[in-house]
């Protein structure tokens, strides 16, 4: 038995002795494996990862991702620029959409302003515009006028805008009545002045306050005159009466019968004035412009009396609008008249009186002297007139009942094409 047990014990001590003997060896093996594994992890921690979360953040600065956020990496420093970081990209996020909101709010209610509203490049050219300058300018759409501008845009208005300075503002008439108010300002931005337009109608406004005025004093003129005339004229006619009955002179009754007929066409003349201001309401019906047009030719053909060639042209299918047909045919009469008494004694002098279907409505073009660029602004205002002797009644008449239909009208003289001064108007469409 302590044979065997010897025998054991030199077994083990043996291995025991010469693994003893290879232990500093081992360890050495040990340690130069596990120390490359722990610098690689210290250096992950310590510097890649924080650098990999850096980069995050800049790809998402890049990206402009303010929703998403970088997590602490247990690395004190660089949980630090997490930190601010994430404190950073709250406050964008919140900045951002504040002004998102802030723009959202703004484009509706410049979209719903009544106000012709043009943003401008730096170049002056037009970059933006609402409905209401689309409609102002007579375009469907900002294609047609983007990239351009305003005096490479056609039309009146555009034309009037070219001309206001910066940071001014200036009121303008039409040649179709509309009275706007055109104001060119700035605001900043990236640092430069970037150019705007308000365009105002104040059409409604003028005609309103225009009617309103010449409209009390006519009545004022009219009652005041009229008193005093039927005065003098029950003074006259008794005068005369009574001269008839003696030996008078035929020299005196011929100049009571010429103030007599002097006091009634005075008369005459403040009628025509009151008038204007006692226009019907309108009666409206549908009417086919084509018929009416039809059955108040021949009515013009008698008022020009062959003094210049008539014509008339009507559109193949019916164009129905709703209309007065009576105060229509007045103001036909009235233009037709306006132009016979503009062409004179020209001899070759004509006039064409068209349908149009395209502007649903109506074109009276004469090949007359034209309108000049000073009269053109002002030729459907109260009391003025281009002819000598003109009362200025004719358009103010003829204005005040396309207005109460709503119809867009337009009276000008084309010097670049055809040289044809053309009163065109458009019924609106249903």
């Amino acid at each position: 038995m302590a044979a065997f047990t010897l025998l054991s014990a030199a077994l083990w001590i043996g291995p025991a002795l010469n693994l003893w003997e290879a232990w500093p060896a081992l360890w050495i093996r040990i340690i130069l494996t596990i120390t490359p594994l722990g610098l690689m992890i210290w250096l992950y921690l310590s510097l890649i990862r924080p650098m990999s979360t850096i980069f995050t953040g800049m790809e998402l600065l890049r990206a402009q991702d303010f929703a998403s956020r970088l997590t602490s990496v247990g690395q004190f420093d660089a949980d630090r620029l997490v930190e601010m970081f994430n404190g950073m990209m709250d406050r964008l996020k919140s900045e951002r959409l504040r002004v998102k909101e802030q723009n959202h709010f703004l484009h509706l209610l410049i979209e719903a302003s009544p106000l012709g509203i043009a943003i401008l490049d730096f170049d002056g050219r037009i970059s933006e515009c609402n409905s209401a300058m689309l409609e102002f300018l007579s375009v469907p759409g900002i294609d047609m006028v983007k990239g351009l501008y305003f005096d490479e845009v056609e039309g009146d208005i555009a034309a009037e805008i070219a001309k206001v300075p910066d940071g001014s503002t200036m009121t303008v008439r039409l040649s179709d009545t509309k009275v706007i108010r055109c104001s060119r300002l700035s605001f900043m931005e990236s640092g430069f002045h970037r150019p705007f337009i308000i365009v105002e109608g104040l059409t409604d406004e003028v005609m309103k306050a225009e009617k309103a005025a010449y409209g009390k004093v006519i009545r004022l003129i009219a009652h005041e005159v009229n008193n005093t005339m039927a005065g003098v004229n029950s003074l006259l006619q008794t005068l005369s009466d009574v001269l008839e009955d003696s030996v008078a002179d035929p020299d005196i009754m011929a100049a009571l019968e010429s103030c007599r007929e002097r006091c009634d066409s005075l008369g005459r003349f403040i009628t025509s004035y009151a008038n204007v201001v006692k226009i019907p309401d309108l009666v409206l019906r549908p009417v086919d412009l084509n018929s009416l047009l039809t059955s108040v030719f021949p009515f013009l053909e008698s008022m020009v009396a062959g003094r210049v060639k008539l014509s008339l042209l009507t559109a193949i299918e019916p164009v129905v609008v709703d209309a007065d047909p009576v105060l229509l045919e007045q103001v036909l009469v009235n233009v037709v008249k306006n132009a016979v008494e503009s062409i004179g004694d020209k001899p070759d002098g004509e006039i064409r009186v068209s349908v149009l279907p395209a502007f649903n409505g109506i074109e009276i073009a004469d090949n007359g002297p034209g309108i000049s660029s000073e009269a053109a602004g002002k030729l459907f205002s109260p009391f003025f007139s281009t002819k000598r002797g003109g009362q200025g009644l004719g358009l103010m008449f003829v204005s005040e009942i396309l207005h109460r239909h709503d119809c867009r009208f337009s009276l000008r003289t084309d010097r670049e094409a055809d040289h044809l001064t053309r009163f065109r108007i458009s019924f609106p469409v249903e």
